[in-house]
């Protein structure tokens, strides 16, 4: 089987189960911003990650491909793709809440950097961010139903994704990068 078919080079892509939509589409974006967080978490386990945090984010990424497979079909429920569910949710509320354990109390904001593998994650984060953006404006779109959880998923994702790169930060002996007020250059 040939990778390329050219079926796309109009700008057009047929959705699983569904029609053939512009590949701007609301519902492409949604998939395409969570499959972009699937391989931004990849390039952080690149980095090299202590293996708990490692281990962690393989089974994410399993969970994403089945999250961009639901988002990705217009009826999922008629082709069993409603793989993540709230037990999903709640482990990833687990896992913030142990890997949290670990962390100072955040005091200030903090500045995306540190560890090539936490710098990495804080990336993943902020194109989950996006992704549960590009989601939520599905869910406003009558035609195109999508279920709440996946939302909270994102959402919880992007958190735990944050911590992870603390976490990351810490056992490697990197401070958080605190963000500092920038002073005023006009001579005030």
């Amino acid at each position: 089987m040939k990778i390329y078919t050219k079926a796309g080079d109009r700008g057009e892509t047929m959705v699983f189960g569904g029609p053939k939509v512009r590949k701007d589409d609301a519902r492409i974006e949604s998939y395409g911003s969570v499959d972009e967080t699937n391989a931004a978490i990849g390039v952080a386990r690149a980095a090299g990650l202590p293996p708990d945090v490692d281990a962690c984010l393989e089974r994410i990424q399993h969970e994403l491909f089945a999250v961009g497979g639901e988002l990705a079909t217009p009826q999922p429920a008629l082709h069993g793709l409603e793989l993540v569910g709230e037990d999903h949710i709640v482990r990833l509320e687990n896992e913030i809440d142990a890997f949290e354990a670990e962390l100072p109390p955040l005091t200030q904001f903090i500045l995306p950097a540190g560890h090539p593998g936490a710098a990495s994650l804080h990336l993943a984060r902020t194109i989950c961010r996006r992704a549960e953006r590009r989601t939520v404006t599905m869910t406003f779109v009558p035609e195109r139903p999508v279920s709440p959880r996946i939302v909270k998923y994102l959402n919880r994702l992007s958190d735990l994704l944050f911590v992870l790169g603390r976490v990351v930060n810490r056992r490697a002996g990197v401070p958080d990068m605190h963000w500092q007020k920038p002073t005023s250059s006009r001579g005030d």
